[in-house]
């Protein structure tokens, strides 16, 4: 069920091919493609904005490519799959024509045609958090937005972030990725007039706690306008950048 074939079923209402009744019953059957180990929910697009992805730790690369191109055969796109390995990437790519693979991001993407007007600033702390920060790029990216990468710019070297004011200041929204202390969101919401929607990532020395301690940071920040997502999940935190741009989009539309 995607927005087409809604719009194809109220034309066949309005030319009289299809009752209202007829309608009402179809519409209210939430669809999913049901395999023998997959349940793919494809009325997701619809309910959310953005459709089911697939994530595929502890899956098999059989499980995740079936998943996916369910999705892609009853959903509309774009069409995500997280924690991907290469051999899920591998599979997916297989089973889906036109799949764009990107390995840091450990992502496969079955890309959409939206576009949102909208310009996120992916900051990326260490090289370390690439893996977590390219995830978080790549699902913007899908969901339409402008996505601007800031690689290597942690508070250790304050400079190197006050050197890229100008554009975080011109940007919609900031998502933040760091580990160890996880400082770097504090500091960035305390010079920007955007959300900064934190991301700890795992990484650190032991007593980081893989991730619990950056998390815990952020969750403190003395600095408003933060808000955290959990540990490792670049993929929510574009997720909500999205969602705050679509909402903006339709409140600016009303007008």
């Amino acid at each position: 069920m995607n927005a087409e074939r809604i719009a194809a079923l109220l034309s066949d209402v309005a030319a009289g091919r299809v009752s209202v009744s007829e309608a009402m019953e179809h519409l209210a059957q939430l669809p999913f493609v049901a395999g023998a180990e997959v349940i793919a929910d494809t009325h997701r697009h619809l309910r959310t904005g953005e459709a089911e992805a697939v994530f595929c730790a502890g899956k098999t690369p059989a499980q995740a490519a079936t998943a996916f191109a369910a999705l892609a055969e009853g959903g509309e796109g774009p069409i995500l799959a997280t924690r991907a390995e290469a051999a899920h990437r591998s599979a997916i790519a297989q089973t889906v024509p036109g799949v764009v693979l990107h390995e840091v991001a450990r992502m496969a993407v079955l890309p959409g045609t939206r576009r949102e007007d909208s310009h996120v600033c992916v900051v990326c702390a260490g090289t370390s958090d690439l893996p977590v920060a390219e995830e978080a790029a790549v699902t913007a990216e899908a969901l339409g937005m402008t996505v601007t990468r800031l690689r290597d710019v942690g508070v250790a070297g304050l400079h190197r972030l006050l050197a890229h004011l100008p554009l975080l200041r011109r940007v919609d929204c900031v998502v933040a990725v760091a580990g160890m202390e996880g400082a770097l969101p504090s500091v960035l919401a305390g010079l920007v007039t955007c959300p900064v929607i934190a991301v700890p990532t795992s990484i650190g020395y032991g007593a980081a706690f893989g991730g619990l301690a950056p998390l815990l940071a952020m969750l403190n920040s003395c600095a408003p306008g933060v808000a955290v997502v959990n540990i490792d999940n670049g993929f929510g935190a574009a997720v909500v950048s999205g969602r705050l741009a679509r909402r903006l989009q339709f409140r600016l539309a009303e007008r």
